[in-house]
């Protein structure tokens, strides 16, 4: 019996030994279950490291993110001389609409891979040194024509990654091959002077081809004249000036080549079958560049545009009448 109650005694004892050792650590630790993680991420074009705190159980730690990186030249964002990047944008496509030579603004930019742009980039689209004037005033250089031009088209030029809703999202452009042939005939050797800002409206245009208009100029559906032929129908530089474009990388103008005439205009001769120049190129008016065709086209046709500072404008008002 008094075994038995000393058994008794000594259970109760570790018994309460137990529970105050659960109070006592009860009272110096709490756990909260309903507080979630705390991310600042800052400013998203600052250059400088954010921090990340972090509660759990009771304890605060705080990490420092990798800093957000700007996007390229967006300090110049907005200001004259430089363009900033769009949904869809290609170098051709910036090229044609700042009339400039698309190799020309990836070399003002430093871009080693003109394929690698990015939505909200900001590039230089008027050489370096050139004065800033207004707002989309593109200044190409000078153009000049020597005495003899010979060359034949260079293969397509490639596509870049798009960043068209989601800059990393790659697209590729298929167009019919470009088709290579000699010039036919030589050109005369008579020199052209070089181009000046003052008399960059005096072009003496002449038609590209012969045939009749199928569709006419709209600023918002048809950026140009399309014009009816035959394939194989010669395609004739519309103005003395210079190529800064002759391959199939622009997506909807199939076989295509852009001239720069001065300082305020450039042509655009789209959906060809052969190309008969090359990019840096000079020709003459009345020179046969191309080959009408279909390329990227639903019929035989010569897309032409005439484009004033990289604006297209409607060319039957700077054509000679028929």
């Amino acid at each position: 019996m008094i075994q038995q109650h000393q058994f008794t005694s000594a259970a109760k004892a570790l018994v309460w030994a137990v529970l105050a050792s659960a109070l006592l650590l009860g009272g110096c630790t709490s756990v909260s279950l309903s507080r979630a993680p705390v991310e600042d991420r800052g400013n998203p074009n600052a250059s400088t490291p954010t921090a990340t705190t972090t509660t759990v159980a009771g304890t605060s730690t705080t990490a420092t993110a990798a800093p957000l990186k700007p996007l390229p030249g967006i300090e110049n964002a907005g200001k004259p001389g430089y363009y900033t990047i769009r949904p869809g944008d290609t170098m051709i496509r910036i090229g044609l609409d700042t009339g400039q030579n698309w190799r020309d603004i990836a070399r003002w930019n430093g871009l080693e891979n003109p394929n690698l742009i990015e939505v909200g980039q900001v590039l230089r689209v008027i050489p370096p040194g050139t004065a800033e004037t207004t707002p989309g005033s593109f200044i190409p250089r000078p153009v000049t024509v020597p005495p003899t031009v010979v060359g034949t088209a260079i293969p397509p030029a490639g596509t870049r990654t798009a960043t068209a809703t989601t800059p990393t999202a790659a697209v590729t452009t298929t167009t019919a091959p470009v088709v290579v042939t000699p010039a036919p005939s030589p050109v005369s050797t008579a020199p052209v002077p070089a181009a000046s800002s003052a008399g960059d409206d005096d072009v003496a245009w002449i038609w590209p081809t012969s045939g009749a208009v199928i569709a006419g100029f709209d600023e918002a559906k048809n950026k140009g004249l399309d014009i009816a032929g035959k394939a194989g129908d010669p395609v004739l530089a519309a103005g003395d000036g210079r190529v800064v474009y002759a391959g199939a990388g622009l997506r909807g103008y199939g076989n295509l080549v852009i001239l720069k005439h001065n300082n305020t205009y450039l042509t655009a001769y789209a959906h060809n079958q052969t190309l008969l120049v090359k990019e840096d190129q000079t020709v003459r008016k009345g020179q046969k560049i191309a080959e009408m065709g279909q390329s990227d086209a639903d019929r035989v046709k010569l897309h032409f545009e005439i484009r004033r500072q990289g604006k297209p404008v409607d060319p039957a008002r700077y054509l000679p009448t028929r």
